[in-house]
This record gives C-alpha cells, sequence and structure tokens, in this order.
C-alpha cells in the first residue's frame, strides 16, 4: 500500500501551503513533507486535520518498526502543529500500537 507521501509526491514543502492558508490538502502535505524530514520516516496515512487559533494540527500515523508479518509492524501517531503559512510549530508522539490492535471507543 502506497503511503501518504508516495500518493501524494515527497517533494511538496512547506511552500506549498503558503499560497493559501486555508488548504487543507497543502497543510497536510507540509505536515507529512517535514515530519519525514525530522523523523526519517514516511507516514503511513493521515488520520486527522484540523484548524487551530493559530494554524493547524495534523495527526499522521508512522510505521516505527517494520516486522513480519506486517500486522505485527509497530506504528505511531504523531500530532503535527503548523502556522497559517505551513511552517512547523512542533510535534510530538501521541501513542504507540500494533498495527493489527483494534481500537476501543
Amino acid at each position: 500500500m502506497p503511503t501518504v507521501s508516495q500518493r501524494s509526491g515527497s517533494n511538496t514543502t512547506r511552500a506549498s501551503a503558503r499560497g493559501n492558508g486555508s488548504d487543507a490538502q497543502a497543510v497536510t502535505r507540509a505536515a507529512v513533507s517535514q515530519l519525514a524530514d525530522l523523523t526519517g520516516r514516511a507516514a503511513d496515512t493521515v488520520s486527522a486535520v484540523e484548524r487551530t487559533d493559530d494554524g493547524w494540527r495534523v495527526e499522521v500515523e508512522l510505521v516505527e518498526l517494520e516486522r513480519v508479518p506486517a500486522t505485527t509492524n509497530i506504528l505511531a501517531t504523531y500530532e503535527v502543529r503548523l502556522d497559517n503559512e505551513g511552517g512547523l510549530i512542533g510535534y510530538r508522539r501521541l501513542r504507540r500500537y500494533f498495527r493489527n490492535a483494534a481500537e476501543e471507543g
């Protein structure tokens, strides 16, 4: 399955989000690109995009440890905060889990 960066083009950077600060797709691409640069890992999927008072909050899922079979991969959810222009304000890991673990709730 292709990652978000493979589907949307991994060369998209912060500059693409500057054209329109309200463009959720451009902000998402900027978040994915910047998180990949910081962690060295490609995004598996984007699970949330939210406009905030000071910019944007994007939740990105990354494969932190690949295992065999792939259903036992360890994934992590990261929160990426961006300003209105797509500039990185900060990021943090929210949780880690096995790919085959069902969420309750």
